[in-house]
């Protein structure tokens, strides 16, 4: 599981990279990687995109942390979990450098990219949508490398600090909860909800929001802090013995979900609500599979089969594309980025051959000299002989990445109609594992 947190960087750049490449915390800087930039001037390289903003804000870089539970992942493997996460939040516009920190009980990541992109020189949104794409691509990256995922909707946002003592048993909020699930089945009613936990002795104090406060504790605690399942709504229906999970989710008709396997849910057969629920979920959900086959002329299983098949086949191409797409406007994001910078920097490279005194030179406009050498080395690299004209370039990235938004629609719909026939399938598949008479069932 990792926990992520993004904030600004509004001064002191150089010092905050510094931080994060501390030899001591990254094995002697072994665990610091960069893109778009050299991580020695990564500093220096973001000033130079900053200085060509269209929009000017104070914020020179973001810096993203992802905090992995101890003992999880090796320093190796939160490295590269981390690098992904830039590569894909970042999409390969913005220059940055990632490190991991070994010196705490806990690995985590470091990632600083620079507030201005390299192609457009367009500052770089941070709001909760970009935070929730962050969490939610973490989220799925840990759980494609075998970690821990956090379970949507059962905690809210908290820092590393708070999540790391409720592992540790320090968490008041944590102690809370448990106090909670402890009394609910207990009790007849919301009041008696209330003298139960009274009785574990928690001072309660009701208003606009119900809250708690442990002996010892300095503060109240109010119980929609932590999470859904604890507002004194879902408690109630908690007692009354309500589906506690999120199954009953408002849904369109016709939206299809899986069933749920009764036989081996423990929900089910500690609690006869939940249980009564289920059951009529479970009716519902074969009815909109049998309607979804019947819409979409699906005749036999092997039929289902075949077009869940070729929506696999589709989505992966569509993925493929995406990918592609993406390689490439980073390679030209890059090109973009070393091409104006040998441009606008080869004036000072032509004085100091003029100089007379070239030390005195270079001490004086070290900095650009320091890009101007790096992205002529770039260039080179690259098999660059000639020159590419620099607006034609930029219009040419413009509608690679105009390509990019259409090829991702395309996978988003790939990926939407792969989802929905994979549930379907299962929903039939297990149908037919209950139904009697399993291969008559299966051929009508």
């Amino acid at each position: 599981m990792a926990v992520t947190k993004i904030h600004p960087i509004k001064s002191t750049l150089k010092k905050a990279l510094d931080y994060i490449e501390n030899p001591d915390k990254t094995d002697e800087k072994l665990f610091v990687s960069s893109y778009g930039c050299s991580y020695e001037t990564a500093d220096i390289e973001f000033q130079m995109l900053l200085d060509q903003a269209y929009q000017k804000g104070n914020n020179l870089a973001h810096h993203l942390i992802q905090a992995f539970e101890p003992g999880e992942t090796t320093a190796e493997q939160a490295h590269e979990i981390g690098r992904q996460l830039a590569d894909e939040v970042l999409q390969g516009k913005y220059p940055y450098v990632i490190t991991t920190h070994i010196d705490k009980g806990h690995l985590h990541n470091h990632i600083i990219f620079c507030a201005v992109d390299m192609a457009n020189q367009r500052k770089y949104i941070s709001n909760r949508q970009s935070y929730a794409f962050i969490r939610r691509t973490s989220d799925r990256l840990c759980k494609e490398h075998g970690l821990s995922v956090v379970k949507p909707g059962k905690d809210k946002g908290k820092t590393y600090a708070e999540w790391d003592a409720q592992k540790k048993g320090k968490s008041w909020k944590a102690k809370l909860k448990l106090a909670i699930d402890a009394a609910i089945p207990q009790a007849k009613g919301f009041d008696g909800f209330l003298r139960l936990m009274e009785a574990q002795g928690y001072e309660v104090k009701q208003g606009k929001f119900i809250s708690f406060r442990a002996p010892g504790q300095e503060c109240f605690t109010r119980c929609k802090t932590l999470g859904e399942d604890y507002t004194e709504e879902r408690i109630t229906q908690r007692i009354k013995g309500i589906a506690i999970d999120r199954g009953p989710r408002r849904r369109s008709a016709g939206e299809i979900s899986l069933r749920i396997a009764l036989e081996d849910s423990i929900k089910a057969q500690q609690s006869a609500g939940y249980a009564r629920w289920a059951k009529l979920h479970n009716l519902k959900q074969a009815a909109n599979s049998l309607n979804f086959i019947t819409e979409h002329q699906i005749d036999s299983y092997e039929g289902l089969e075949s077009r869940l098949a070729e929506i696999s086949a589709a989505n992966d191409a569509a993925a493929s594309a995406l990918k592609d797409a993406e390689r490439r406007l980073g390679d030209m994001a890059l090109l973009i980025k070393n091409l104006s910078a040998y441009k606008q920097l080869r004036p000072v490279a032509l004085e100091l051959r003029n100089a007379k005194d070239k030390a005195a030179f270079r001490r004086q406009h070290e900095s650009q000299l320091i890009l101007y050498e790096a992205a002529a080395k770039a260039l080179k690299e690259a098999g660059i002989t000639k020159l590419p004209n620099l607006y034609a370039l930029k219009t040419e990235y413009k509608k690679l990445d105009a390509e990019r938004e259409r090829l991702s629609a395309q996978y988003s719909e790939a990926k939407q109609k792969l989802k929905e026939y994979g549930i379907v399938k299962q929903n039939v598949d297990s149908i037919l594992r209950t139904a009697p008479g399993k291969e008559h069932t299966q051929e009508r």
